[in-house]
């Protein structure tokens, strides 16, 4: 379908982009990488007058480190995450997870800011930034803030956004070395939304877990964290015993919907493999 009438914007500033936002009020979208707002025009699932395109801000893309974080602007593209030495170094595990988001052609366009913002439970990014403890850089009429990752998603496509608020950078804590790591994506095809999703980031010592994040991915109408299921590993070696109670208490905090990708409890169930999975993978490679 073609998408309905609107007004097109392209602000060379973020003042300008965050004016245009307060002043067009309801009827205005920001437009970053588009993969996700111009099928839903395409559908008339959203019908905004006036589009805000981000394209031409300048200060929103980038990887840098500082201190003890990587900070990567909001209109980075998944195909810049991957050819990111910085990335590849302190955070393998989002190299990982960008390279099963969509195919090539996608990620060429599609931004991390675009991923995280607009609260879609099936993109990959949200779940495991709140694996990873990021926060968000928000620019709005009334200044700068950080939000948590884990504080940003209420519910499906709702976010903690205000009104005139503009996602404009993610930060994420670097990991430390000898770290393990692992996203595990189970899905129809090549391009498609996760079935069941999870990322874990763990540390050893002495042959056993010592810290855990567990994320899960469209599993719910929003990212989820799956705190029991990390505790539940935490001082163990990782025996088939933990792995089980690890994949059960994730599947508890676990509220898919049936769908075209299978029923709830099929869903509940594949969803506990993939938490296995990449428990396993993740310890493996904890050095």
């Amino acid at each position: 379908m073609i998408p309905g009438h609107f007004t097109y914007h392209r602000p060379a500033s973020m003042a300008d982009a965050i004016k245009l936002l307060s002043d067009l009020g309801e009827e205005a979208r920001p437009l970053a990488g588009g993969h996700s707002l111009i099928p839903m025009m395409k559908l008339r699932l959203a019908t905004p007058e006036h589009l805000i395109d981000l394209h031409a801000v300048e200060g929103l893309k980038g990887i840098r480190q500082e201190g003890d974080n990587i900070v990567i602007g909001a209109m980075t593209t998944q195909h810049e995450l991957l050819a990111s030495d910085v990335i590849a170094s302190s955070l393998p595990i989002l190299r990982e997870t960008a390279l099963l988001i969509a195919d090539p052609q996608v990620r060429y366009r599609g931004t991390i800011g675009g991923n995280v913002a607009n609260g879609d439970p099936g993109n990959d990014m949200p779940a495991l930034m709140m694996t990873l403890g990021a926060t968000y850089r928000l620019e709005g009429p009334d200044g700068v803030r950080e939000e948590a990752a884990g504080d940003f998603y209420q519910g499906a496509y709702f976010t903690s956004l205000e009104p005139g608020e503009i996602l404009t950078a993610v930060s994420v804590p670097a990991q430390p070395p000898g770290h393990g790591y692992a996203y595990e994506k189970l899905k129809r095809k090549i391009g498609d939304y996760a079935t069941a999703a999870a990322a874990v980031v763990l540390t050893m010592s002495g042959g056993k877990v010592a810290t855990c994040s567990i994320g899960l991915t469209n599993l719910s109408e929003t990212p989820l964290l799956a705190e029991d299921a990390a505790r539940a590993v935490i001082g163990t070696v990782l025996d088939d015993a933990s792995l089980k109670r690890a994949a059960e208490a994730a599947i508890t905090v676990m509220s898919p919907a049936g769908d075209g990708r299978g029923p709830v409890e099929y869903r509940k169930h594949v969803g506990g493999i993939m938490v296995e999975r990449a428990l396993k993978r993740a310890a493996a490679r904890a050095a």
